[in-house]
């Protein structure tokens, strides 16, 4: 298997369906960003980046929390969507980028990481992880929520996505939250002294 599932691979996907995950009518996945939401415990990030921001949906749930969203796609068929649905957002800027290569580099108060990492193999993961790490400003946080369920499909399970950031992350463990078909972590960075 490939390092990553690439690009054409999400094109191919959202020429079929433009949600191919249901994320704008799912309760599902509803519950799941309210849950997102909730791990971040009413803070306020001046500076934020969405690494796989797929159609929007979960962008306009945090843009509200953010001074500055910078959402970043592979797919400009999704970021078609997610330009139509964050139009009024004046806060978030939308950009087609192939991560990691492409990882804006930051300091930013919030990083999110939802249903992304497991996209990468293994290796292709901890060579991204210090890049992610150093993208988050002193006393930020990096997200991560990934589906648990085995998939042939992924290079990676969500698990194993989770084990991997707690082994070889050098932020600190925050936020931890295990359901049936989702995990969530939050990983923070110390304040500045």
């Amino acid at each position: 298997m490939s390092a990553r599932l690439e690009p054409d691979y999400f094109e191919g996907l959202y020429a079929r369906d433009i949600d191919p995950w249901s994320f704008a009518t799912s309760a599902y996945e509803r519950d799941k960003y309210e849950q997102t939401l909730a791990a971040l415990e009413g803070r306020r990030f001046p500076t934020a980046l969405e690494a796989g921001c797929s159609i929007g949906v979960f962008t306009e749930m945090l843009a509200p929390d953010c001074g500055r969203l910078l959402a970043v796609d592979a797919s400009e068929q999704a970021l078609g969507a997610a330009r139509e649905r964050l139009a009024r957002c004046e806060n978030v800027q939308l950009e087609r980028r192939v991560l990691p290569e492409e990882l804006p580099l930051g300091p930013f108060d919030l990083v999110v990481c939802a249903e992304l990492l497991y996209y990468w193999d293994e290796q292709l993961l901890l060579r991204a992880l210090p890049a992610l790490e150093a993208a988050v400003a002193p006393g930020g946080s990096l997200l991560a929520v990934h589906w648990r369920p085995r998939t042939e499909t992924y290079p990676l399970q969500g698990d194993a996505v989770h084990r991997l950031l707690h082994e070889h992350t050098t932020l600190e463990p925050a936020v931890e939250r295990v359901e049936q078909r989702y995990r969530l972590d939050r990983f923070d960075r110390p304040a500045a002294r």
